[in-house]
């Protein structure tokens, strides 16, 4: 498998303000990880494509476009509060800053630079750490994301032959803006595994939400409690999602690997372990191996512990994607901790602890399948409250999908 990794300087650009949890920091880290770890050995990045507004509008309005680029020019004649009521600009998650229109775009060329590579089979696979900004509404900013990189992909490849397109979203929020993009198109399934929308923000995602009209089973939902942790996350994830992706058979998985799953995420209560997260990078690149010919594109999103959680993780989706996979015991360079450190005490207090000096937090990633509802004994460690928790999530989506497909919710060989 071929790989391309898409990177600019030039992502830095996009942050919000000083205080502001998404910290443009974490990209550089993970890159700057990524090679003190061999990762990025050989490897000639490729820069996000120089795309035009026109790009943006397969997603967006030409309204919301155009407040973007106003308010970030300092031109915009609308005032605070009609700004944030029409377009989500301007309050505490959004706020503007200078040359946001461009910054954003600037993400949407990296997540489009990678689609591009991949549909002219010039690489396999396709990274751009810099995306998955995937809660941007066709005319509202929303959730630190002002333009959905993810769905304008989506959009070009199926402009360019593509017809089955599967989406898994791992982030700790539902990928609430590419859902309502494709709900009612039969050609993309949008799965989405992330924190009870009882429970977190935008409060969407409950597993009734399966699609529109004819594309009723496109979309799936699966609604995690807080707390779980890697063991269960993945019982779920593997309950749910291969089954789906054998009987939708896709030509290309786009993954959004949001490392805001993390347990020691500050806006989450997920508790996996970059362990755990490393585990499912690995199970999306194999469902790609098995089902796509090995197509896979994938793109960051959230993740705010952006010294000790985000670069570790991030280098293990380099990794995993390249086939350089990064041992969880691997010790990580002093030099990069000691200005890993550094940066830590410039970042808002909130958002930043010291970095971890290893590649892994000894996570137990050996999960014990899902058995229908057979009443399973969890394995030592893990509360059998939270094991039902999770299988109670299973079969809710399973319920309320798996018939769309002719497959049965209650037969775990589905």
């Amino acid at each position: 498998m071929t790989t391309a990794v898409i990177w600019s300087e030039d992502f830095l650009s996009y942050r919000w303000a000083h205080t502001h949890p998404m910290n443009p920091v974490r990209l550089a880290l993970t890159m700057t990880l990524a090679q003190s770890l061999g990762v990025l050995d050989d490897v000639e990045t490729i820069p996000p494509q120089a795309i035009d507004d026109d790009a943006l509008t397969v997603v967006h309005s030409r309204d919301y476009i155009d407040a973007v680029r106003a308010v970030g020019s300092g031109t915009a004649s609308l005032s605070g509060p009609l700004l944030e009521r029409l377009f989500g600009l301007g309050d505490a998650d959004n706020p503007v800053f200078t040359g946001m229109h461009e910054a954003a775009r600037l993400l949407v060329g990296g997540t489009l630079a990678a689609a591009q590579t991949v549909v002219s089979g010039a690489a396999t696979r396709a990274v751009n750490i810099g995306g998955g900004m995937h809660h941007a509404m066709r005319s509202r900013a929303a959730g630190f994301c002002i333009y959905n990189d993810c769905a304008i992909a989506i959009r070009y490849l199926l402009d360019h032959g593509f017809d089955r397109i599967a989406y898994i979203d791992v982030d700790a929020h539902h990928g609430d803006g590419v859902q309502v993009e494709f709900a009612a198109d039969p050609r993309v399934m949008t799965v989405s595994l992330h924190q009870h929308p009882a429970t977190l923000w935008p409060g969407t995602g409950w597993p009734t939400e399966v699609g529109d009209g004819d594309a009723a089973g496109s979309a799936v939902n699966l609604a995690l409690m807080p707390n779980t942790e890697d063991r269960l996350w993945l019982r779920a994830f593997h309950a749910v999602v291969p089954s789906l992706i054998a009987e939708f058979r896709p030509q290309i998985i786009v993954s959004q690997c949001g490392a805001d799953s993390h347990r020691a995420d500050p806006l989450t209560d997920l508790a996996l372990t970059v362990d755990g997260q490393r585990a499912a990078m690995i199970a999306m690149r194999d469902l790609a191996d098995k089902y796509c010919e090995g197509r896979w594109i994938a793109v960051g999103g959230g993740g705010y512990g952006v010294v000790n959680v985000v670069p570790r993780s991030w280098t293990h989706l380099l990794g995993v994607a390249l086939g350089r996979e990064v041992d969880v015991s691997s010790v990580i360079d002093e030099s990069w901790c000691a200005t890993a450190e550094q940066i830590s005490e410039q970042v808002h207090s909130d958002y930043a602890a010291p970095p971890v000096r290893v590649m892994g937090d000894g996570g137990i990633v050996d999960y014990q399948p899902w058995a229908g509802d057979a009443g399973q004994e969890p394995p030592e460690g893990v509360p059998a409250n939270a094991q039902r928790q999770t299988d109670r999530a299973i079969l809710a989506t399973r319920r309320a999908v798996y018939p769309l497909h002719g497959l049965d919710p209650e037969d775990p060989r589905d």
